[in-house]
């Protein structure tokens, strides 16, 4: 009957154990909330050196990359030119400057020249069906 027990009391608080590291790890996962990802981390603006930005992507070097990588990065760019328009957004909702607004120009570029890259490769495809299917996916983005 002892025996009975021990295994018994032993299971439930194992099992108790169990359910308090799931509950502690599904609070942790709850802290990261998926809309964060349309801000951008604060960045102090007294910092001693400015914050220097990329340059837009050039067609010569999208026209090196395969459909897949431009689709990639077409998506990244969508990403972050979201998160720049909410940042817009709620700076000019609070009577705020937005910080180098020429990021979203070059957002925006780089996102034009994907589509003529793109463009350019469903013109030139020889099949008309694949092409069409393609300017069909391109007109999509």
């Amino acid at each position: 009957m002892i025996m009975f027990m021990s295994r018994f009391f032993g299971r439930v608080l194992f099992a108790a154990a169990k359910s308090e590291s799931a509950a502690a790890s599904a609070f942790a996962e709850k802290l990261h909330n998926p809309l964060e990802e349309f801000f951008e981390v604060d960045r102090r603006t007294d910092d001693e050196k400015p914050v220097v930005y990329g340059r837009s992507w050039k067609a010569s070097e999208l026209r090196l990359k395969s459909w897949d990588d431009l689709n990639k990065l077409w998506y990244v760019l969508l990403k972050e030119k979201n998160m720049l328009m909410t940042q817009r957004q709620m700076l000019h909702a609070q009577n705020l400057r937005f910080p180098n607004p020429e990021r979203i120009s070059k957002v925006r570029k780089s996102m034009c020249r994907i589509k003529h890259v793109l463009t350019e490769r469903a013109i030139a495809e020889p099949d008309p069906r694949r092409s069409a299917e393609m300017k069909r996916m391109i007109n999509a983005l």
